[in-house]
């Protein structure tokens, strides 16, 4: 997929018919709300820092949502879209979001097509009221909207009869995923000046024997990885997300291995996608290759290392690069490789690397929501071999009581029971002792007792 910037999406040839592939659907969070989509700022519904939210955007609609924001916080808010799995897209469809202050000033405007391959997967954009040095709009505390609406046409080439175009007037809903976030400032000044000398020598993958893991079916149920080779499955039409825990100073890269084809029918054009999402889930880098039929590698580029400064450089990918935390990499396997090599499942090989020393966090002032959202913290739970699925479901390899609050719960209060009985047999057994001294000292005073 492809996406740009305060950029809008130009109008490309039109859409190719794909079949519906069985593939699992967009999974969104468990604690998900219901946000209806208003189409003006009249009546919007709150986005709150912190939560998920599902909604729809209708055609040619605009779609608009609220934030009330203080005067401190940086606020991100990404939406991703989720088209039908059988629907007809154009290379220039997609979406733009952008988020605007009560006087119509754009903060921060995104956008991202569906590309060349033209396959129904989820695409993300980002939307941001940031405090950025030299900015003068949108740096005041106050009522902001979000703003998403489709972009493309989705209408056919000329060459194709009326009863054969689609517009956006009458294209089918596509469903939304929205979350918001907020980055709280520093307990001191920073440097603004982005290190120009960084480590972009292309790193060599890992190679280990791969341990199997089955990705997730969106960002709210990746799958956490950490550095190392894994291996998974793809059917066509499907999309994989993984987390990778990237810690301040560290250096992140991936590369993803498709496996070869029972038989070679011809090519498709970006039929394997990998793009590397931030914490908020902005899009930093992708990589993508052609298919045949035999196997194929995408590596993404060199990227800098995970600093607070970076949100000071003037492009991505350094510019995305400004968090630690979890980053997400989300793997879409072409819905028309169906068409010439098969239904599959195909095999996958993702190896994750970093490289580079921890370094001290920026030093924040308050705690961001959701709290902890910008730390690497403790190790997430490793996946289980053969894969459950989401890195919640997973076991960690430091024992139960590492992984699960509820085993810690039971962990510390058998810790406290045996606390209590130790000190209860002490108490009894000092008194028995004295008991049995002065008993012996009666004794010892009247020996004819």
């Amino acid at each position: 997929m492809t996406a740009a910037l305060c950029a809008s999406s130009a109008v490309l040839p039109g859409p190719v018919a794909v079949a519906a592939p069985d593939v699992p659907s967009y999974a969104f969070a468990d604690d998900v709300r219901t946000a209806a989509a208003a189409t003006g700022t009249s009546g919007t519904v709150r986005l709150e820092p912190g939560a998920t939210y599902r909604s729809s955007l209708e055609g040619k609609k605009k779609a608009y949502y609220r934030l009330e924001l203080d005067g401190t916080s940086n606020a991100y808010v990404a939406v991703t879209a989720v088209p039908r799995a059988d629907a007809e897209l154009s290379v220039g469809e997609g979406i733009s979001v952008s988020v605007e202050d009560s006087d119509s000033a754009t903060c921060s405007r995104d956008s991202v097509i569906v590309g060349a391959s033209k396959s129904p997967q989820p695409i993300t954009a980002w939307g941001a009221r940031e405090f950025l040095p030299g900015k003068g709009l949108c740096q005041e505390a106050g009522t902001y909207y979000v703003v998403v609406e489709r972009t493309g046409t989705g209408a056919a080439s000329s060459e194709d009869s009326d009863d054969d175009r689609t517009d956006l007037a009458v294209a089918e809903p596509w469903e939304l995923e929205l979350a918001a976030v907020s980055e709280p400032s520093l307990q001191k000044a920073a440097a603004t000046s982005v290190p120009e000398a960084w480590d972009s020598a292309t790193p060599t993958p890992p190679v280990a024997e791969p341990v199997t893991v089955r990705g997730g079916s969106g960002f709210a149920k990746a799958t956490v990885v950490e550095q190392g080779v894994w291996s998974d499955e793809i059917v066509p039409g499907q999309t994989l997300f993984y987390k990778v825990p990237v810690d301040w100073g560290r250096q992140m890269s991936a590369t993803v291995d498709l496996g070869s084809a029972d038989k070679n029918s011809g090519y498709v054009v970006d039929a394997l996608d990998m793009t590397l999402y931030n914490p908020v889930r902005a899009e930093v880098t992708n990589a993508s290759v052609g298919y045949g039929g035999s196997q194929k590698s995408a590596a993404l580029p060199p990227v800098p290392p995970v600093r607070y400064v970076n949100r000071y450089a003037p492009t991505d990918p350094t510019s995305s690069l400004r968090f630690a935390g979890s980053y997400y990499l989300v793997v879409h396997l072409a819905a028309q490789v169906d068409e010439r090599f098969g239904d599959g499942p195909y095999g996958l090989t993702l190896r994750v690397g970093l490289r580079g020393s921890t370094q001290d966090g920026p030093g924040y002032a308050q705690r961001s929501v959701p709290r902890g959202f910008f730390d690497v913290g403790a190790p997430d739970p490793e996946p289980s071999a053969g894969g459950g699925g989401t890195g919640g479901d997973t076991a960690s390899g430091g024992g139960a009581s590492d992984g699960d609050p509820a085993m810690r719960a039971v962990a510390v209060g058998g810790i406290g029971t045996g606390s209590l009985l130790l000190t209860v047999l002490g108490v009894w057994t000092l008194t028995a002792r004295r008991r049995a001294a002065a008993q012996i000292r009666a004794n010892a005073q009247n020996p004819t007792a």
